[in-house]
Parts: structure tokens; sequence; C-alpha cells
């Protein structure tokens, strides 16, 4: 199960909302599966069905979470338009298996927000609780 703090999960949702129609993305990064903070990262393709993080902006965000000892625990993006699962293109492109995959559905201004792991053998949900 994955903990985000109540701040952290909010920010990931204003993020999705501020970026709709486009996708957004970002890093979370902690210890262990507790989240402890947050890293908007801006979509290199400004893609309403496709995001992708410029390696410079992930080794600033790698950079940051370093100095402050932390590890990058999930990588959030939001789905505009569609449910909160994983499209094949997020299979393909889902590099970290150890790492939690978040999608934060935004449509006809509600959201709604999953969590998977996305592995060689499938997908998994991985469970969320917000703290605080």
């Amino acid at each position: 199960m994955l903990k985000i703090p109540k701040t952290v999960f909010q920010d990931m949702i204003s993020h999705a909302v501020r970026e709709s129609p486009l996708e957004c993305c970002g890093i979370l990064a902690g210890k262990g599966r507790m989240v402890v903070r947050g890293y908007e990262v801006p979509n290199a393709e400004g893609s309403a069905v496709s995001y992708s993080m410029r390696p410079e902006e992930q080794l600033r965000v790698f950079r940051e979470m370093e100095v402050e000892s932390l590890d990058m625990v999930a990588i959030y993006h939001s789905h505009p338009h569609v449910c909160p699962f994983p499209s094949d293109r997020d299979m393909e492109l889902a590099f970290y298996p150890g790492v939690a995959h978040i999608i934060i559905s935004v449509q006809n201004g509600r959201t709604a927000v999953k969590g998977f792991r996305i592995s060689k053998e499938g997908i998994a949900i991985e469970p969320i609780r917000v703290m605080g």
C-alpha cells in the first residue's frame, strides 16, 4: 500500500486539473512505500494523450531527492479524457518495475486516482492511502 500525505495528494490532483486538457506528469519521493514529497515535471510532449519527461528534468529531480536522501516511490501522470488505467503506451514505458504508477483521471470536472504496479508479468493494483 502506497501512503501519500494529503497535501502531496492534493497537489498532484491540482497539477492534473491545471494542466488539463494536456497530460501532466511528476515523481513522488520517499522511503519504502511512504511518500514524503512530490515533484512536478513538465510534460515534454505537451500532449493530451501521452507524456514524457526530459532527461535533464528527471536528473534535476533525482539530484534533489539525493540531497534529501529520498528514493523514487512513484511516477504519476494524468489521463485527461479517459479512466485511470494504464494504456498500452504506459505499459511499454514502465522502465522502473519497483516503482508505483499513479494515474489521475480528469473527466467532466471529476477526478479519480488509481495506483498500479506495472511489470513484464502485467498490471497489479497498488492501493493508495491518503494520510492526514
